[in-house]
């Protein structure tokens, strides 16, 4: 039986997972999302997540044009149960995530924001990031820094030394009261500004965003050679 969720007292919750990027570190013709690793695509453990997540309700997957297809046939090929919709992405990242917030039920209050291509997050992760944006209006799983930081002079030179005590490397779910990033993205959009993450936005409204610390690893695949390490993860994960 699933342990009920501490979120349940709430409307509807969506998960929005952002599928549309190109994955050009991955190499040229690479489609990092269908990489298969640990039995099955990238984006198809991430899905899984949420899938098995209690407080999310529903999906929506901003997908390319031209891949739908694609991702009604995994939905089938992996028994996924929960609703879900397909949506097509927009030129920038922020643009994808505007085109999914629109593809919501119109019950939906609160949203969690997915990475595609990050299938290691855990659901106690996600459950703990979207209560933190019930109460704040936003928030996002993230992870102290624990290396030495350096800025460069803008090349290979040190320029100067980064206290590392207050800085934290954020990651996804980037979860928000559905109002809340509605309006930051809107503000984005209205003054022609690029964001390169969803809570970037709230910062231009002066949205206050906790930060939730994943304790697990939790990382995204980008080049080659993320790709051993996500395998052992998922594997480990999966039992």
């Amino acid at each position: 039986m699933t342990k009920p969720s501490a979120i349940r007292t709430t409307p509807l919750v969506s998960a929005v997972i952002v599928a549309a990027g190109s994955g050009t570190r991955m190499g040229p013709g690479v489609d990092k999302l269908f990489l298969e690793i640990a039995g099955r695509p990238i984006v198809a453990h991430t899905w899984a997540r949420f899938e098995m997540a209690a407080v999310i309700d529903e999906l929506v997957l901003v997908v390319r044009d031209g891949m739908q297809g694609e991702f009604q046939k995994l939905a089938v090929e992996c028994g996924f149960k929960k609703p879900f919709r397909l949506t097509v992405g927009g030129k920038e990242r922020q643009d994808s995530v505007w085109n999914g917030l629109q593809a919501v039920s119109a019950t939906c209050e609160l949203v969690a924001i997915q990475d595609g291509a990050r299938p290691c997050t855990s659901g106690s992760v996600i459950e703990a990031t979207l209560l933190a944006a019930r109460e704040t209006g936003a928030a996002v799983a993230a992870q102290r820094v624990t290396d030495t930081i350096k800025e460069s002079d803008g090349g290979t030179r040190v320029a100067k030394h980064i206290d590392r005590a207050r800085l934290w490397a954020v990651q996804t779910p980037q979860a928000f009261r559905l109002d809340v990033i509605r309006r930051a993205l809107a503000a984005v959009r209205g003054r022609g500004v690029l964001v390169t993450d969803d809570t970037a936005a709230c910062e231009l409204i002066g949205q206050p965003v906790a930060l939730v610390e994943s304790k697990e690893p939790n990382p995204k695949a980008t080049s080659p050679a993320d790709l051993p390490y996500l395998e052992l993860l998922l594997k480990r994960m999966n039992g």
